[in-house]
């Protein structure tokens, strides 16, 4: 694979580009090829085979056009689709997952909010992630932000309806004692402000953009895969969606300087997933063993 070639980055709508804006900072000089699923957002309500299939369908879809590595930029196709991602294919695939870590760290209290969606809250994944990284006497308060990425998605992001949906999620939240919020949906940090206004100063706020910048740097370099830095130079940008172009084109020209003009195109599916998809929404019931706090 040649070093200039483009990184692919998909998430299941806008919210992937809190990620892409990290990694424009950091990587200024590589080309990015940013995918939202549009079509299918969001992915925090589909089951789980469902959100493995279009995780490879897009991943499938970004080597074709010549991508050297992959961002998963949502947490939710993270935890059940970055494994068969990374099976697929030999090529760096960088998951994003709630900052777990992070929030133990800082906590002063040890009381910890995750808002994340249910798919998330539900994988494996985010069980073992809490397991390996929650220190003793630690709580981990777990709440499905329902309705939030539609909200985003639909360029929402400090009504009165978005403030009484955080309002919902994270008062009870601070009423059990948490000082610090992971936010475990890389559309959430479109949320601060609304979330700084009403919480102010209460909550420290753990956002893992930045991190997964600089988890991607780290595997360019392992692999010898960094574009040429040349002064002055910057990386192309394409942006793609499967729905709802202008959604996507009036966030990124809020968030990225000359942003170029979206695409709308077709990522077919490897399998008929319509049948996954006629099953209905997944499961709202946690793992029984989580702390879920139901708002």
């Amino acid at each position: 694979m040649p070093s200039n070639a483009p990184i692919g980055v998909f998430d299941s709508g806008l919210g992937g580009l809190s990620v892409l804006q990290a990694v424009r900072a950091l990587l200024p000089h590589e080309s990015l090829l940013y995918v939202a699923d549009s079509r299918f957002a969001p992915y925090g309500e589909r089951p789980d085979a469902f959100i493995e299939q279009r995780s490879l369908a897009i991943g499938r879809w970004l080597r074709e056009r010549g991508a050297k590595a992959l961002v998963v930029a949502c947490n939710t196709a993270t935890a059940h689709g970055v494994a068969a991602l990374r099976a697929d294919a030999p090529w760096p695939v960088i998951g994003v997952e709630p900052g777990i870590k992070p929030a133990a760290a800082v906590s002063a209290h040890g009381v910890i909010g995750v808002l994340a969606t249910a798919a998330t809250l539900r994988s494996a994944r985010f069980a073992d992630l809490l397991a390996r990284h929650t220190a003793q006497g630690q709580r981990f308060l777990c709440q499905p932000g329902h309705g939030l990425v539609e909200r985003i998605e639909a360029g929402d992001v400090d009504s009165p309806e978005v403030t009484a949906l955080l309002e919902r999620f994270i008062e009870p939240m601070v009423s059990q004692g948490a000082d610090t919020l992971v936010l475990g949906c890389t559309h959430y940090p479109f949320l601060i402000p609304a979330i700084q206004r009403r919480f102010g100063t209460t909550l420290s706020l753990i956002d893992t953009g930045a991190a997964i910048a600089r988890q991607l740097q780290r595997r360019l370099d392992t692999g010898a895969l960094n574009a040429p830095c040349l002064p002055d130079a910057r990386g192309g940008l394409q942006l793609f969606t499967t729905a709802n172009a202008s959604a996507l084109q009036t966030m990124a020209d809020r968030l990225l300087p000359n942003a170029p003009r979206v695409q709308t195109v077709d990522v077919a599916d490897i399998v008929d997933i319509a049948e996954i998809a006629s099953s209905g929404p997944a499961s709202r019931n946690p793992p029984p063993d989580l702390p879920i706090i139901s708002a």
